[in-house]
């Protein structure tokens, strides 16, 4: 089973301020080093303050979704989760709207994602500038 199954952590900096971060071509080069041809991928961020979205970036989207999550979970002391900075109660929130994980078939080798879809990072923690991201390829 082991020659089925591929994994590897990303060391991603994201700094402080929110942040969608594209991840698509370390997706690739990972595929690309495991001999990835036909299965299913997995990228998953074990934080309790970071989500996993495939959206489309560099149109406007990305920022769009950052603004619409600071709508929605606005950085103020209404969060009973209190400790670090101000608001960060919304941070531990955003795994419940953006979940930390994605999975996506894989195509010949490649993610199979739409024309505009990316698979991207998504943190609004400020407090922790440091991130990691583990990929998961099974055959």
């Amino acid at each position: 089973m082991a020659d089925h199954f591929r994994t590897q952590t990303l060391q991603v900096t994201t700094g402080r301020r929110p942040r969608v971060v594209d991840l698509t071509g370390q997706v690739e080069d990972f595929l690309a080093s495991a001999g990835a041809r036909e299965g299913l991928l997995n990228v998953f961020v074990p934080h309790a303050t970071a989500g996993v979205a495939v959206i489309e970036t560099g149109a406007g989207s990305d920022e769009d979704l950052i603004d619409a999550l600071e709508r929605l979970l606005p950085r103020d002391d209404r969060w009973r989760h209190r400790h670090g900075s101000t608001g960060h109660g919304a941070d531990h929130v955003l795994p419940g709207i953006v979940a930390p994980h994605a999975t996506v078939p894989v195509v010949a080798g490649r993610p199979a994602l739409g024309t505009w879809q990316s698979l991207c990072l998504v943190d609004t923690n400020g407090d922790n500038p440091d991130r990691t991201v583990r990929l998961s390829f099974l055959s």
